[in-house]
């Protein structure tokens, strides 16, 4: 079906609000009121509260720009920090705006080679892959890996964002014979490290069944979105990765013409991402086309129609690819 999207969902690097302060840095009240700050924000972010965190982020911003300088390393930190709040609003543009100035600081503060570069690479990586900028993304991808490597080693598992991020990016171009391997690169340092039921691990598995089904791998794809399932919604629940690993497995029954089966996933799909993140989000937008996709395909294009609608406005408000038309 021409209007099932794309499930991945991508994994962007931890904020790092909230570190602790050198005693030597200037005006330690002030410095303290904006790690408070970054703290409070961190609380309502990681609670899905992203438009809250936002303003917060933006004070604590404010303070240390004024007591650290503009090029500090903290600065660095707390714009890509804000960056990652309007990224997970679906506001694009300042979070590219946020990202850029991050890392160029992070590369002039801490060298080409350090950590919070591969972080901030990640980050911009990712956000031009949801742009579908994909060759702005794969060298951003590939260098953040790079440091990972050199730096910490093949298998820390720092390196698993980039790696099920740079996978993503080939898995969308139908580079599956690419996408594959790295998928179960990240997947083998997350089990190695973590176990085998850790968030992200659900999040790589879906990924990875959704390249499956794009090569029609079905009999394969399955087993790895059931276990998604069990890991997000009992083991390490999470309700975006369960939205993803819903909306996935509702793909692959659409592939097999199992629509009955496919309904009920896709309508909670849809109803956990409006729950974490509003209804205008652009991760939205591949739910929707699918549930329109399965309407029209039922020849319910009264109930189809207003879904594509609605993917195509939240699309044009974050700036993303146009969704089907009818």
């Amino acid at each position: 079906m021409k209007a099932m999207k794309q499930s991945i969902r991508v994994a962007v690097a931890a904020l790092s609000i909230g570190l602790g302060l050198s005693v030597s840095t200037p005006s330690y009240a002030r410095q303290d009121e904006a790690s408070r700050l970054s703290q409070k924000a961190t609380v309502l972010f990681e609670a899905g509260k992203y438009a809250a965190a936002i303003p917060l982020a933006q004070r604590s911003l404010a303070i240390r720009e004024k007591e650290l300088g503009p090029d500090h390393e903290k600065v660095a930190l707390s714009l890509n920090d804000l960056a990652v709040m309007h990224y997970n609003q679906g506001q694009y543009a300042d979070a590219e705006r946020l990202y850029k100035r991050s890392l160029a600081i992070s590369e002039k503060a801490l060298g080409p080679d350090h950590a919070e570069v591969a972080s901030s690479l990640n980050n911009l990586g990712e956000l031009y892959r949801t742009q579908e900028r994909y060759a702005d993304a794969e060298p951003l991808l590939k260098r953040s890996i790079a440091i990972r490597e050199k730096t910490a080693g093949a298998d820390d598992p720092e390196i698993v964002p980039a790696l099920s991020n740079l996978a993503a990016v080939y898995s969308q171009q139908n580079r599956y014979a690419e996408a594959e391997p790295v998928f179960k690169r990240a997947l083998a340092v997350l089990e190695k490290t973590h176990g085998p039921s850790h968030p992200d691990t659900a999040l790589v598995l879906s990924n990875l069944a959704d390249t499956y089904i794009n090569q029609k791998r079905y009999t394969e794809a399955e087993p790895l979105l059931q276990r998604s399932l069990t890991i997000a919604e009992k083991l390490a629940p999470n309700p975006l990765n369960l939205a993803q690993a819903l909306n996935t497995l509702a793909v692959l029954y659409l592939y097999q013409d199992r629509h009955a089966d496919a309904e009920p996933l896709l309508k909670r799909s849809l109803a956990t991402y409006e729950k974490a993140l509003g209804p205008n989000h652009p991760e939205l937008a591949g739910v929707l086309d699918n549930l329109a996709a399965l309407y029209k395909a039922q020849d319910r294009k009264a109930d189809a129609a207003p879904l594509f609608k609605r993917a195509m406005a939240i699309r044009a408000k974050a700036g993303t690819a146009p969704g089907q038309k009818i």
